[in-house]
């Protein structure tokens, strides 16, 4: 019996992947199953209200507060949550740090698992086929790439996110930042650093 991809509907999708997204949004819209008004705040909010900012005040905090960063390392999920940030592609959260002898990097092998609530919608290089493989098989050429370059001490660690854990990665503090405020710090903390591909900013 003949195929006919053309019985399927993914065969009428054009094959750049922003032009899927746009048909995708046409046909769903279209057919009630959403508002794309509704979807453009979702989007905005992720992208431009928490972005990676509500990470990086975690992230100020645990480099202020020794017993607050305790507490992250013990139970991020709920630090995080008495924060207030808490939501969907967060629930489940883990903190791990950047040490002189560890240096972290998370990757998501399957799909692109991440923490929205602290670092808002993915990178597109996070959810590359390319990243995800090469993150685990050759994390210091990643690394390298992206202009982390580590010394031999230091060992890399490559965390799997998952639909049941997530990843935060606590960046080590630069040298130079003593007595800087928490909204000071916060400005030194970086996605790429809270995803492990970077490090936090030195001040100026």
């Amino acid at each position: 019996m003949p195929h006919d991809d053309h019985d399927h509907p993914h065969a009428l999708l054009p094959p750049e992947p922003a032009l899927r997204v746009k048909a995708l949004e046409t046909i769903l819209t279209r057919k009630g199953l959403i508002d794309p008004a509704a979807l453009d705040e979702i989007i905005d909010t992720y992208q431009n209200k928490i972005g990676p900012k509500n990470g990086a005040r975690v992230v100020a905090k645990a480099w202020s507060d020794p017993e607050f960063k305790k507490a992250l390392l013990e139970d991020a999920t709920q630090v995080v949550a008495d924060l207030g940030f808490y939501g969907r592609q967060g629930e489940h959260m883990v903190v791990v740090e950047n040490t002189t002898d560890q240096h972290n990097m998370v990757v998501c092998t399957l799909c692109s698992c991440y923490p929205w609530p602290l670092l808002g919608i993915p990178p597109g290089w996070y959810k590359s086929d390319a990243y995800r493989a090469r993150a685990v098989r050759e994390p210091r050429k990643v690394l390298a790439e992206f202009g982390v370059e580590l010394p031999t001490k230091t060992s890399v660690r490559v965390w799997d996110s998952t639909a049941e854990i997530r990843y935060l990665v606590l960046p080590m503090r630069p040298d130079g930042t003593e007595g800087m405020s928490e909204d000071g710090l916060a400005t030194l903390v970086t996605r790429d650093s809270m995803i492990g591909t970077g490090l936090a900013r030195v001040p100026a």
